[in-house]
């Protein structure tokens, strides 16, 4: 999922972000209130962790002015206001979850994605399928021929980019840029490993190779 992350402690806010970065989810950071709306107005994303009190503009006053825009993205607002009438005014204002600080990252990750969940559009894809593979984006499970695949984070990322261009080459850098966020190339084999990590999980019972690898050109998921 695609999630705007808006906490003006430091902390917290990398603690959160590369918590969510490993479970595979993309990332927009905010760390004050102006920067959020901005974001929420002008970004396309599923789900928005919200902490209430920032500078420039609190949470609750984002809240508002999305949801009288007809902004209807979920939001999960972060607080360390625990009182039962600030839950109650902060989910009469719009918000869909609610949570204290402190909090245990388990819950938040699990909370992100009920919400991920319980709100997908209908009409938008939740699931990729390129031959006999299928990637469920809610669940994060993947199956070929009916078998459940077991991936980590990244190989998930790696694979949803290449089922997204299935039958297209995807090159090295924009794997880089794309699932690592680099752009520049760290000289590292940090894709190669991934892949071959990858190749051989999909493949696993002697499946015929999923991947094509063209040196010098990239890597293409057959889409048949």
């Amino acid at each position: 999922m695609r999630i705007l992350l808006a906490e003006d402690d430091v902390d917290t806010r990398q603690f959160v972000e590369r918590g969510l970065g490993e479970l595979g989810h993309n990332v927009i950071v905010a760390a004050n209130g102006e920067d959020a709306l901005h974001f929420a107005l002008t970004e396309a994303v599923d789900v928005i962790v919200l902490d209430r009190m920032m500078p420039a503009l609190d949470g609750f006053s984002v809240l508002k002015r999305l949801r009288a825009g007809g902004i209807a993205v979920p939001v999960l607002m972060l607080t360390a206001l625990g009182r039962i009438e600030d839950r109650v005014d902060g989910l009469e204002a719009g918000a869909d979850d609610y949570l204290v600080k402190p909090f245990a990252f388990s819950e938040l990750a699990a909370r992100i994605q009920a919400l991920g969940r319980r709100t997908a559009p209908a009409g938008v894809a939740t699931t990729l399928r390129a031959g006999r593979i299928e990637m469920d984006l809610l669940t994060r499970e993947v199956r070929r021929e009916g078998k459940l695949v077991l991936l980590q984070p990244r190989e998930f990322r790696l694979l949803e980019e290449l089922m997204r261009h299935a039958g297209e080459f995807v090159t090295r850098t924009m794997l880089l840029e794309r699932i690592w966020d680099f752009h520049f190339d760290p000289q590292t084999k940090i894709v190669e490993t991934h892949m071959s990590r990858l190749r051989a999980k999909l493949n696993e019972g002697e499946l015929a190779d999923a991947i094509e690898t063209v040196r010098g050109v990239g890597y293409r998921l057959r889409a048949a």
